[in-house]
């Protein structure tokens, strides 16, 4: 059996894999991808790479799979029942909303065919609106009162205003911010859920999810649920994608020493000057990345010391690097 390549002592293994994503980085395109019947376009390459070694609080376009436990797996219609349970629908997709200031009150007004659509009745609309209100079953309409108090210096009108805009915004149905879910067959022949946006803790609250087979590009939300370990896990797999969906053939440990990078204090940070960059432990490392009068002065106001530890520092003063054979220091006796 083959042995794996041993790294010699001292190499220099953050070089080479910076060089090594860096260089096919390059050549990613600026296209985005059509993602299995969701809506939505979902970046790729190099957009989705800087989203992640930016840690982005959020993807730009955040996608959810949601699995079914393995009994209803194989079950088409449990899966469509699951797409339907979580999909929200918010007030203004099934009715006509509008602002009455004369009587300073919001009215809603039920859309049949819209509703029927979506598969929302009146009642659940009458449900979902929890303010103060009254409602017309003749006209299928119901007027909110606008709420006064709750809206500091604006009067009756800026209180309407505020009405009208969450009344808009009330989800009827679903889970917040899953907006569009779509039944999807994998290689296995199992039935799950895509879904456009995310929420981890909303899906789970489903009987029919699997808690251990649910996965989404938002990595902050399964760094917050599931842990660091799953955090890095998710953060190697996505820029794995990146590079496989570019043909691009970058070997996957280069992408987990960047991964363990960003994840070694217990949290992901980014590759930045905010995150790993502006940590570096000599001074002279971090003002020569970006602020650098900042790193200077701040450094000669404490009066810290510079070790010299780092390959940037030793380059800035002319000394030999201390990585490969510049770290090994070697004794021999001459011969009288």
């Amino acid at each position: 059996m083959k042995q794996p390549n041993k790294i010699c002592p001292y190499d220099a293994v953050g070089i080479i894999a910076a060089q090594s994503i860096g260089e096919p980085g390059t050549q990613m395109t600026m296209r985005t991808f059509h993602y299995a019947g969701v809506a939505e376009h979902v970046p790729t390459g190099l957009p989705r790479l800087i989203e992640l070694v930016d840690v982005r609080k959020e993807p730009k376009k955040p996608t959810i799979d949601i699995y079914l436990k393995k009994e209803f797996s194989k079950k088409r219609e449990i899966a469509e029942k699951v797409a339907y349970q979580v999909e929200s629908i918010v007030v203004d997709q099934i009715a006509k909303v509008r602002e009455d200031m004369p009587e300073r009150v919001v009215k809603v007004t039920y859309d049949e065919k819209l509703g029927k659509s979506y598969r929302v009745t009146f009642d659940q609309l009458e449900r979902a609106l929890e303010m103060r209100k009254r409602v017309d079953r003749r006209s299928r309409t119901i007027i909110v009162s606008a709420e006064e108090k709750k809206v500091k210096g604006g009067g009756a009108l800026r209180a309407v205003r505020k009405t009208y805009e969450r009344v808009n915004k009330t989800i009827v149905k679903g889970v917040a911010g899953i907006t569009r879910a779509v039944v999807v067959r994998d290689e296995n022949g199992e039935y799950f859920v895509r879904a456009s946006g995310s929420n981890i803790e909303g899906v789970l609250k489903n009987n029919y999810v699997d808690p251990s087979r649910i996965y989404t590009n938002n990595i902050k939300e399964i760094e917050r649920i599931y842990g660091i370990e799953a955090g890095r896990a998710a953060l190697v797999r996505e820029m794995k994608q990146v590079m496989e969906l570019q043909k691009l053939a970058v070997d996957v440990r280069h992408l987990m020493l960047v991964a363990d990078a960003m994840c070694s204090e217990g949290k992901i940070v980014n590759i930045g000057r905010h995150g790993l960059s502006g940590k570096k432990p000599g001074v002279l490392g971090r003002a020569a990345f970006e602020e650098t009068v900042k790193h200077l002065i701040n450094a000669s106001a404490k009066g810290e010391e510079d070790r010299l530890v780092g390959v940037t520092e030793n380059i800035i003063v002319g000394q030999t690097v201390p990585i490969g054979t510049g770290k090994i220091m070697l004794e021999f006796k001459l011969k009288k």
